[in-house]
């Protein structure tokens, strides 16, 4: 079953294929992705690694956790599934 790794402390100059080539270092590699702002469309310092081996996951974590890409140490741990958020407000009114 594939796992999916939560990678922290990106650099901002990380891409999505640096990412990938890193961690291809250590093993196969499903997908990699930096978090974008939608705003501002820059780096939001963290990303995803979905990689098809459990093993090769478990190695990558021991491997990243604390070493440097880029200019900054990661941290690497295993993704928790995203928690349930309530709903957003719609709009914004404002009484005068």
């Amino acid at each position: 079953m594939a796992k999916k790794l939560y990678i922290g402390s990106l650099s901002y100059t990380t891409t999505n294929d640096s990412l990938k080539a890193a961690f291809e270092q250590v093993g196969a590699v499903s997908s990699a992705s930096v978090i974008m702002d939608k705003m501002t469309g820059r780096s939001r310092g963290f990303g995803f690694v979905e990689m098809p081996n459990d093993d090769e996951a478990t190695k990558a974590v021991e491997v990243w956790n604390g070493k440097e890409l880029d200019g900054r140490a990661l941290v690497v741990n295993e993704a928790r599934p995203m928690a349930e958020r309530p709903p957003r407000r719609e709009g914004f009114s404002r009484s005068f």
